[in-house]
């Protein structure tokens, strides 16, 4: 089964804080125990300097995944694995155990409260865009264009 099918759902990992490798091993295995969330490939790991204040590298992936969930039901699963984890909301781009965010689901273009997708900052961040490159680089990022595309843009402006 491929990531790139219609409809997969790319998720991006992120932390900074603990052993992020392990923790994104064991969030990807709570999901993949679940009935309804199928996770079909995961990225290599990556690791990028930190937006925000003076802090750790963070280590970065993304998974695709299958589900008959709804976005606001997915949003809600991996915000319970991030606690789980000891995500700990603060600081805005602090440092973080875990950060789960839904980038891309197919082609759908999701605006509710709290949930946008795809995510609003996708075309603009390296440390999600590779991952999802590796695993899908002809996805289309609803109104930005594909994936591949939005990366080399990133990089001819370094």
């Amino acid at each position: 089964m491929s990531s790139t099918a219609e409809g997969a759902v790319h998720v991006g990992l992120g932390g900074n804080l603990g052993d992020p490798e392990r923790t994104f091993v064991s969030a990807v295995e709570e999901l993949q125990r679940l009935d309804d969330v199928s996770v079909l490939r995961c990225s290599s790991l990556y690791a990028s300097a930190p937006l925000g204040p003076s802090q750790p590298e963070f280590r970065n992936a993304v998974i695709a995944v299958r589900t008959g969930r709804t976005p606001e039901s997915l949003l809600a699963l991996l915000l319970e694995v991030e606690r789980a984890h000891g995500r700990v909301r603060g600081e805005r781009w602090g440092p973080r155990v875990l950060d789960l965010d839904i980038l891309l689901w197919g082609d759908r273009i999701v605006d509710v409260p709290g949930l946008r997708i795809p995510h609003p900052e996708l075309s603009h961040r390296r440390f999600a865009l590779e991952p999802l490159a590796e695993l899908a680089p002809d996805a289309l990022v609803p109104s930005r264009g594909r994936v591949a595309e939005l990366l080399a843009e990133l990089e001819s402006s370094r």
